[in-house]
C-alpha cells in the first residue's frame, strides 16, 4: 500500500464500453417520473445543455439531473486499464457497482450483485436475481458479476489493485430484505434487521411504518444495530460477512487471488466499533494482506487503532491543508507545516505512508475549480480547520461562482499540487478525470462524463511525470520526512524525503515572488524535476516546485 497511486472511478461517468447495455426508462428509480421521450445521454454533450427529454419534463435544469445516465460500465473500466498503466496509476477505487436503480448507488438492492447495467446483459441478469433465494446458498453468478471478476483479473495482469465502496450502514427501500418488510411488516423474517420505529397497524386508514434512515433520507433505511449497541443485528452482519467472502474469495476455494484486494467502507464512523473489529478479523482470515480505507473527514487517527481499518481517506491530513495553504493560500507555510504534522503524528509510523492523499472526490468540487474559485467562498474560522466545501454545498448555479477552468496563475498552482501529492508521505489518490483538467463545482456537477475528448495534454503530462517520479524514487514511497525551512513572509515550504542513501529536496514556492535558494540544503544535489523550466539551483520562480536529487 505505500506504493500505490490511487485513482477513483464513479463508474456510470467513466467510460461506456459497452453502448449495447445502456440504461433503460425502466432501470431509473421511480421511471413512472420520467417522461416518455427519456433517452440515453450524448456523452460529449455539453453538460448545462438539456436533452430533449428533459426539455419535454420541464422544470429547472437541476431537476432531471439524478435521472440522467451517460452509459458507463465495467467494460468501460476494463478499456481504460492500460490508459491507466501509462498514466501511472496502481490503485482503482470504484464507487458502488452494487445493484441498484439511482446513479450513486449508495442505496442498494442488493450487495451481492453487481448492477445488471454494469455488465454485458441486463435483462438476463435481472431475471435470474428475480428468481434467486435471499439464501447465499443459491446465489448465482451473473454475466455483471462475472466481467466484474474479468475486470480483478485484468487489472491484477497490469499490477494494478482494485477496492469497491462497501456500505454496511445503509440500504435502499427495494433492498430485498427491507422490500419484503414493506410488505409484511412484522411478520417478515428481515423484520429486525433495520431500524423500524413503528410497523404499520392493518386496523387503522393509515399507514404508520416508520423507520431510521441515513442523514433522515427515506432512501436510505439503516440496518440495525444488536441489543448492546456495540454491533450489527445478527442477520444484516451475518449477510455483510457473506457478501465479504464472497467478493474476496469468488471462487470459495481459500485463494483470495482472484477476489478483491480490499475495501473502502461509507460513512464508517456510524457503525458501531465491535462490528469493524469482528469484521477486520474476518476479512483477513480470507486475505492477511486486504486493504481497508475509512471514510473519515476529521481525525482518523485513534479511530483507525479502535477499529483495525487499514488507512482512511485522508480529508483532514491532507486535503484540508493543501486547500488551506497551496490553494486558497489563506494561512502560512509554518501553519501548513504545522497542520500536517499535526494529523500525521496522530498515527502510528507505519500508517501515513499509506493514507489516501486526496484532493477532491465525488463528495467535493473538483479541485481545478476549487483553484479556480480560491478564496472566494472561504470564511477560514482558524488555522485549525478550513470547511473543504467553502462553508456552502457550492454548484456551478451558486451566485459568484466561476465555473470555468483556473487562470494562468491557478494551473501554476494546480502543477505545484500535483507535484506536491506525488512527494509527500502517504499514496496519492485522483479523481477520474482530474488528470484531463476537469473542473466542476460539487454533486451533482463534479460526477459529470470524463472529459475523453478534451484531454488537456499539459496536465496529464504533468501528473503522469510527477507518478514517475514516485514510482522511480522509493524515498519518495518509503523514506523518512523532515522539513528543512519554512518562510512565511514568502510563502516558501521545503521538506527532505531520504531513505539509505536516496536523499531528495522539495520545495514549494507559494509566494508571488521568486525565492532565492538555500544553498546549505542543496549541496550535491541538482534539479530533476520541476513545475517551471526556468528552475534552477538558485532560484524558484514564483507560484512552482521543483525537486532536487541527484
Amino acid at each position: 500500500a505505500k506504493d500505490m497511486v490511487w485513482y477513483q472511478i464513479f463508474p456510470e461517468r467513466f467510460n461506456n464500453g459497452d453502448p449495447s447495455n445502456d440504461p433503460t426508462r425502466t432501470s431509473l428509480n421511480n421511471p413512472q417520473n420520467v417522461t416518455s421521450e427519456w433517452e440515453i445521454m450524448d456523452w460529449e454533450a455539453e453538460w448545462f445543455e438539456r436533452a430533449n427529454w428533459e426539455k419535454a419534463q420541464g422544470g429547472d435544469f437541476q431537476s432531471t439531473l439524478e435521472h440522467r445516465r451517460y452509459g458507463g460500465d465495467l467494460q468501460g473500466v476494463i478499456n481504460k486499464l492500460d490508459y491507466l498503466k501509462e498514466l501511472g496509476i496502481s490503485g482503482i477505487y470504484l464507487n458502488p457497482i452494487f445493484y441498484a436503480n439511482s446513479l450513486h448507488k449508495y442505496d442498494g438492492n442488493s450487495f451481492h450483485h453487481i448492477d445488471p447495467y454494469f455488465g454485458p446483459d441486463p435483462e438476463g441478469d435481472l431475471a435470474l436475481i428475480a428468481e434467486e433465494s435471499s439464501n447465499p446458498r443459491y446465489w448465482e453468478w451473473t454475466a455483471a458479476d462475472k466481467l466484474f471478476l474479468k475486470l480483478l483479473e485484468e487489472a491484477k495482469s497490469r499490477d494494478i489493485r482494485v477496492i469497491i465502496d462497501g456500505v454496511w450502514n445503509h440500504t435502499g427501500r427495494d433492498f430485498f430484505a427491507f422490500a419484503d418488510i414493506r410488505t409484511n411488516f412484522q411478520k417478515s423474517p428481515y423484520a429486525h434487521w433495520y431500524k423500524i420505529i413503528k410497523f404499520d397497524d392493518p386496523l387503522t386508514a393509515r399507514n404508520e411504518f416508520d423507520y431510521h434512515a441515513w442523514n433522515g433520507f427515506k432512501s436510505l433505511p439503516e440496518f440495525a444495530d444488536d441489543p448492546s449497541g456495540q454491533n450489527l443485528a445478527p442477520g444484516p452482519k451475518r449477510y455483510v460477512f457473506n457478501v465479504t467472502k464472497r467478493w474476496m474469495d469468488p471462487n470459495g476455494d481459500n485463494d483470495p487471488s482472484d477476489g478483491l484486494d480490499g475495501w473502502r467502507l461509507d460513512v464508517a464512523e456510524e457503525i458501531p466499533i465491535d462490528f469493524w473489529k469482528e469484521w477486520h478479523a474476518y476479512v483477513r482470515e480470507i486475505n492477511p494482506e486486504v486493504f481497508t480505507s475509512a471514510e473519515i473527514w476529521g481525525r482518523a487517527g485513534q479511530y483507525l487503532a479502535d477499529t483495525d481499518f487499514t488507512s482512511a481517506m485522508n480529508y483532514r491530513g491532507f486535503a484540508i491543508p493543501v486547500k488551506g495553504w497551496l490553494i486558497d493560500g489563506q494561512i502560512t507555510a509554518s501553519e501548513f507545516s504545522e497542520l500536517l504534522d499535526q494529523e500525521r503524528n496522530s498515527y502510528d509510523d507505519d500508517t501515513p505512508y499509506i493514507l489516501q492523499n486526496l484532493v477532491d472526490s465525488h463528495d467535493t468540487q473538483r479541485i481545478a475549480s476549487a483553484i479556480a474559485n480560491r478564496a472566494s467562498f472561504s470564511e477560514y474560522k482558524n488555522a485549525n480547520w478550513f470547511d473543504y466545501d467553502d462553508g456552502e454545498r457550492v454548484n456551478a448555479r451558486s451566485s459568484g461562482y466561476n465555473n470555468s477552468p483556473p487562470d494562468e496563475k491557478g494551473r501554476r498552482i494546480w502543477k505545484m499540487l500535483a507535484l506536491f501529492q506525488a512527494t509527500y508521505i502517504g499514496a496519492p489518490m485522483l479523481y477520474y478525470g482530474t488528470e484531463l483538467g476537469m473542473w466542476s463545482a460539487d454533486d451533482p456537477e463534479d460526477r459529470m462524463p470524463t472529459w475523453w475528448h478534451r484531454m488537456d495534454e499539459d496536465i496529464f503530462k504533468t501528473y503522469q511525470s510527477a507518478f514517475l517520479l514516485r514510482h522511480t524514487h522509493t524515498a519518495l514511497r518509503r523514506g523518512g520526512y523532515k522539513v528543512l525551512e519554512t518562510r512565511d513572509k514568502s510563502q516558501v515550504f521545503a521538506f527532505e524525503r531520504s531513505l539509505g542513501d536516496e536523499r531528495l529536496v522539495i520545495i514549494l514556492n507559494r509566494g508571488q515572488g521568486e525565492a532565492t535558494l538555500n544553498k546549505d540544503y542543496l549541496k550535491g544535489l541538482k534539479v530533476i524535476r520541476s513545475t517551471d523550466p526556468t528552475a534552477s539551483m538558485r532560484r524558484l520562480p514564483p507560484l512552482s516546485a521543483a525537486v532536487f536529487g541527484k
